[in-house]
């Protein structure tokens, strides 16, 4: 049994330096998830700052209506189904690197879910800390910058990082726009060798030290937002 093992080892990993695939791809994957997020982050905002703007002010109804229909449509159909829309859809008659493709398609689909954290951090600010900037003489614009946001984004911290690892699972599915990703660069190995269970395990074993680290750190940054608030 011992001797299979390595024998699968250095069949799956050593020969041919096939580990090369399972690094590269890490790093594809790494990449993604972090201009995604990056791009969430900003969709997020802008789409949660028109909705709470709506809500309190009765104001920007096109806007509103635009940015509900996004979240319905977004949070309703699969990422994977984006993805190949906006790659054989929206970018089918453009040359364009496949990973800008799926930092698109991503950071899209992380954005409809982003923009509802960030709205529920801003709901779970009182009502009175809008009735004190305006007295302050604040504006809406510059209460929400001021006092409101600085506090929200401090609320929401540990689920924005929740989303992170969220999102790094899901760019398994990267390969279906043969972008060589982690999942895709397991993937490669089984058709070199084919030996399906011991590269996929290997996918399998990656990510999940990635989630439990980003996990581990999600846990401190709670403890230290915890410790502050005393």
């Amino acid at each position: 049994m011992w001797q299979k093992f390595t024998e699968g080892i250095v069949l799956n990993f050593i020969k041919d330096n096939r580990w090369r695939y399972l690094t590269n791809g890490l790093g594809v994957t790494l990449k993604i998830t972090f201009f995604a997020v990056l791009l969430g982050l900003v969709i997020g905002f802008v789409v949660s700052m028109v909705r709470s703007a709506h809500e309190n002010t009765g104001k920007l109804k096109l806007l509103n209506a635009i940015c509900g229909l996004y979240l319905t449509v977004i949070r309703g159909t699969p990422v994977v189904v984006q993805l190949l829309l906006i790659y054989l859809g929206v970018f089918s008659s453009v040359r364009v690197d496949k990973t800008f493709v799926a930092v698109i398609a991503f950071g899209i689909n992380s954005g409809a879910y982003q923009a509802e954290i960030f709205r529920s951090g801003i709901q779970s600010i009182p009502r009175g800390q809008f009735e004190a900037g305006r007295s302050l003489g604040f504006n809406y614009v510059q209460t929400m910058t001021n006092i409101i946001m600085p506090q929200a984004f401090r609320n929401v911290i540990p689920t924005l990082a929740n989303e992170f690892i969220v999102l790094l699972k899901e760019t398994s599915v990267a390969g279906y726009i043969a972008l060589e990703d982690l999942t895709k660069g397991g993937d490669i190995i089984r058709s070199r060798t084919y030996a399906a269970f011991m590269p996929m395990l290997a996918v399998a074993v990656i990510y999940l030290t990635m989630v439990l680290f980003f996990s581990q750190g999600v846990k401190y940054l709670e403890r230290r937002l915890k410790k502050s608030e005393r």
